[in-house]
């Protein structure tokens, strides 16, 4: 995927997941791209070893599944990210 289609990927994975994960979640607009790419490869690398049972780096890609998988990817990394920083959601 070229890097104009993760960028917008980014952006849209990110700002849902920012907006259906619940408590507050800091950062601009550059946080929310890395969040949602961030997302894309968990969720893409999740989806693939559920499929096939290997575990490989992946990436969603930008059509609607890709967009959903990566907003779910997304909300694990918002999970993660506030465990290991110590923020809760409230």
């Amino acid at each position: 995927m070229n890097i104009i289609a993760w960028i917008i990927l980014g952006l849209i994975a990110g700002a849902i997941a920012k907006a259906i994960y619940p408590g507050r979640q800091g950062g601009g607009i550059l946080a929310t791209m890395v969040l949602g790419i961030i997302g894309a490869l968990i969720g893409g690398t999740l989806v693939t070893l559920l499929e096939t049972g290997t575990l490989q780096f992946t990436a969603a890609t930008l059509s609607i599944p890709g967009i959903i998988v990566a907003i779910i990817g997304a909300m694990i990394a918002i999970f993660i990210w506030g465990l290991v920083s110590g923020h809760t959601s409230h």
